[in-house]
C-alpha cells in the first residue's frame, strides 16, 4: 500500500503525519517552534529552526508510523501563511529571522501605502493590512544591511514558508510557491494568477526574487527522507487545505480552523466574490489548472487567547483547566474580553486597536475570565459569518469545525448557539494536514477526493443562553484604535 507524508508547518509547531491511501492517519509527530518578540507586537521565528523542526517531525512519524520512506509515495505541504523569509540564493542562509504573520512591525508601511488601497484590493482581493507578506518583505530590504542591493543582483529569493521548506528539501533545486500562498502576498494578481508589476513596484520588491507561481497540486521537485527520493506533490495555505480536508468542495460551503487564530473560508466556486464587509477574496486552490475562490475572514487570536491565559496570566495550568472552570459559571460575571493583541482582523481591520479587559467587578472570578475567553472566540467567529453571510447570499446551514481549540466542547456548543446553526467537528481534527495530503494523494493518482464524514460531533444551539451580544460590541468599540489613545 502506498502511504503519504503530510508536512503541518504552523506557528507555534512543525508536525507531520502518516497518512494510508484511505487517508486513515497512522502516526503524527510534533516539535514546538521557538516564538521571538523583539519588540512589542513583533513576531520573528528562525527560518533554519522551521526547517530542522519540520525535517525531525517527519522522520519521527515515519519511524513512529513503521513506514518505509521508501513506501511514501507522496509528500504534502500545508504551512502558516503570510510568514515570509528572505535568504542569500548563494548561500542558503537566511538574511533575517522569518517575519510572522502576525507581526505588526509594518503597520506604518501599510498607512504610507493608503493612496494605493483600492487599487490593491481589487487586484489581490485583500486589505490593506501588516498582516500580508508583501510589506514585510519590503521591511527586510530596507532594514536588513546590504540586503536591497543584494535584490537587486539577484543574490536574494524570498517566499512564504511553502517556498522555503520546498527549497530546503530539494537542496535548492526548486523556488516555488502554489497559489494559495502567493494570493496572500499582497503581490499576487488573484484575477491573472500572476505577480503584479504593479504591486512589486509599488513596494520595490524586484520580481527576480519571488518564486515560480504552480497549482496546489503539482509535483514541484523531489526530497530525500531515510535514504528515499520521495516527490513533492501538493502545496496549500494551511486555511485552504483545512478546506480542503474538511469536504468543503462545493460553493457556499463554509469551515473554521481554530488555532492559534480563526479562519473561516468559504468556497465560492470559480467566482471571486468581492467583500463589501471585510471579508478577503482569495485562492482557495488550483488543481488541474482550474482555480477555486473562497471568502475568508481572518481573526488573528483565536485559540492563542487560551494560551495566553495559560502562559503569560498563570490563571491556568493546562487548556482544558480553560474549559473545566468556565463550565462552573452560568456566564461570565459581565466580563468582556477583546483579543486584539497585534490588532482587530476581520471585519474590522484596525492595526491600532489592543487587547482589553471590559465589565470588571470583585464578583469576577478566574472561572468567568476562563467563560469570557471561549465567548471571546466565538464573538469573533460570529462577527465574521455575519458579514460572509451578507456577502456571499449564501445562508449558514452548518458550520464544519477543526484546529486545536476546537477539543473545546463548550466552545463549539457557544458557538452553536451564538450563530444558531449546528456545528459539525469531525473525528480527527487534523483537517489541514489533511487536506495537503489529500492533495498530495490526488496529484500521485494513489487517491481520490471523497471524504468520510463518520465519527463527527454535531453540537446542536441551545445549550447556552446567549446575552452578551450587544456587550461584546460596545467592547469591541472600546478595543478599536487603542495604540493611538494618550493617557
Amino acid at each position: 500500500m502506498p502511504y503519504i507524508l503530510s508536512l503541518d508547518q504552523g506557528t507555534t509547531s512543525s508536525r507531520a503525519i502518516v497518512y494510508d491511501a484511505g487517508m486513515n492517519r497512522l502516526a503524527h509527530a510534533s516539535r514546538a517552534l521557538t516564538q521571538h518578540y523583539p519588540r512589542p507586537g513583533w513576531v520573528e521565528h528562525d527560518p533554519m529552526e522551521i526547517y530542522e523542526t519540520q525535517l525531525a517531525a517527519a522522520n519521527e512519524a515515519l519511524i513512529k508510523s513503521g513506514v518505509s520512506a521508501g513506501d511514501v509515495a507522496a509528500v504534502g505541504i500545508t504551512n502558516q501563511r503570510e510568514t515570509v523569509v528572505v535568504w542569500d540564493k548563494n548561500t542558503g542562509k537566511p538574511i533575517h529571522n522569518a517575519v510572522v504573520w502576525q507581526c505588526r512591525r509594518t503597520a506604518d508601511i501599510c498607512k504610507s501605502l493608503e493612496p494605493h488601497r483600492d487599487m490593491i484590493r481589487s487586484k489581490t482581493g485583500l486589505v490593506l493590512d501588516a498582516y500580508f507578506s508583501g510589506t514585510k518583505i519590503k521591511w527586510l530590504l530596507d532594514n536588513v544591511d546590504g540586503a536591497r542591493a543584494a535584490a537587486e543582483r539577484g543574490d536574494l529569493l524570498a517566499g512564504t514558508i511553502d517556498t522555503w521548506l520546498i527549497w530546503k528539501l530539494t537542496n535548492g533545486a526548486a523556488h516555488i510557491t502554489d497559489t494559495t500562498n502567493a494570493s496572500r502576498t499582497m503581490l499576487f494578481n488573484i484575477h491573472t494568477l500572476g505577480w503584479d508589476a504593479e504591486l512589486t513596484e509599488l513596494l520595490g520588491i524586484p520580481m527576480k526574487m519571488l518564486p515560480e507561481v504552480r497549482d496546489s497540486g503539482e509535483v514541484y521537485g523531489k526530497c530525500k527522507l531515510g535514504g528515499a527520493s520521495i516527490p513533492i506533490a501538493a502545496a496549500m495555505g494551511d486555511q485552504h487545505a483545512a478546506l480542503f480536508g474538511q469536504g468543503c468542495h462545493t460553493a457556499g460551503q463554509v469551515k473554521n480552523t481554530y488555532g492559534t487564530g480563526c479562519f473561516l473560508l468559504q468556497n465560492t466556486g470559480d467566482t471571486p466574490i468581492e467583500s463589501k464587509h471585510g471579508m478577503l477574496t482569495t485562492v482557495a486552490w488550483t488543481l488541474g489548472g482550474k482555480t477555486t475562490y473562497a471568502l475568508e475572514g481572518s481573526v488573528f487570536i483565536g485559540g492563542a487567547l487560551i494560551q495566553w491565559l495559560r502562559d503569560e496570566l498563570g490563571l491556568i495550568s493546562t487548556a482544558p483547566e480553560c474549559d473545566r472552570l468556565a463550565e462552573t459559571v452560568a456566564d461570565s460575571g459581565g466580563a468582556f474580553i477583546v483579543p486584539a493583541f497585534v490588532g482587530l482582523g476581520a471585519p474590522y481591520w484596525d492595526m491600532d486597536a489592543r487587547g482589553i479587559i471590559t465589565g470588571l467587578t470583585r464578583g469576577v472570578t478566574k472561572a468567568h475570565i476562563c467563560r469570557a475567553a471561549l465567548e471571546a472566540i466565538a464573538y469573533q467567529v460570529y462577527d465574521v459569518l455575519e458579514c460572509m453571510e451578507e456577502d456571499s447570499g449564501i445562508p449558514l446551514s452548518v458550520l464544519k469545525v477543526d484546529g486545536g481549540a476546537a477539543v473545546s466542547d463548550p466552545l463549539l456548543q457557544f458557538q452553536a448557539d451564538i450563530c444558531g446553526v449546528s456545528v459539525s467537528r469531525p473525528r480527527d481534527i487534523e483537517t489541514t494536514a489533511k487536506g495537503a495530503a489529500m492533495l498530495a494523494g490526488i496529484t500521485a493518482g494513489i487517491c481520490g477526493a471523497e471524504v468520510t464524514g463518520e465519527g463527527a460531533e454535531i453540537f446542536n444551539p441551545g445549550g447556552f443562553n446567549v446575552t452578551g451580544l450587544d456587550n461584546w460590541r460596545r467592547a469591541v468599540e472600546r478595543a478599536k484604535g487603542w495604540a493611538n489613545i494618550t493617557i
